[in-house]
């Protein structure tokens, strides 16, 4: 059961009304995380515009789908693995690609050195080491690739602990992930 729940776009303010009608129009629906973060329009329309600013970066959408099932996988967030795992899809990526991005691996070399950095932030809450940096940049990654990463991780952590925090409502097909280590 939801702790905090989603707003209806009626009951939401009139500001994130208009946030929650773009949602709908460029995803055909609205996902009960925007609903529920919809609580704050600051925050959604600063969570919209993170995710507006990287999709005109130098990561593709595939990748940016991919590091979000990693991301979902190492903090174990149900919602946010079922929802990347459905908008993967979307970006063409294969079902079985996306069962092997949620534990950081990935049949492409490049794209596997992209998620075991981004689980590595994960893991290590930033602190990541010179090895890690060395293995991404041999991957062929430069440094504005990399700062995406970084943010691409950021964003898809705070909606991880805002899911857990919120318990929102799963609204896409399920897609397990592996029980956090603390509960």
């Amino acid at each position: 059961m939801a702790r905090i729940n989603p707003v209806s776009r009626d009951q939401a303010d009139p500001k994130a009304q208009g946030l929650l009608d773009g949602v709908e129009k460029a995803l055909g629906t609205t996902p009960n995380l925007m609903a529920t973060i919809a609580q704050s329009p600051a925050s959604l329309a600063a969570y919209l515009g993170f995710g507006q600013a990287l999709g005109g970066g130098e990561l593709g959408s595939k990748l940016r789908e991919q590091i979000a099932v990693a991301v979902a996988g190492a903090n174990s967030c149900e919602y946010c693995a079922s929802a990347h795992t459905a908008l993967g899809k979307g970006q063409g990526v294969e079902e079985n690609e996306l069962s092997s991005n949620l534990v950081g691996e990935s049949s492409d070399q490049k794209t596997a050195a992209a998620l075991r950095f981004s689980r590595a932030i994960v893991q290590k809450r930033g602190f990541v080491g010179d090895t890690d940096l060395d293995e991404v940049r041999a991957a062929g990654f430069g440094e504005g690739e990399i700062v995406e990463i970084i943010a691409t991780v950021a964003i898809n952590t705070f909606t991880n602990y805002f899911n857990h925090i919120a318990q929102t409502e799963n609204d896409f097909p399920r897609v397990a992930v592996q029980e956090p280590a603390i509960a």
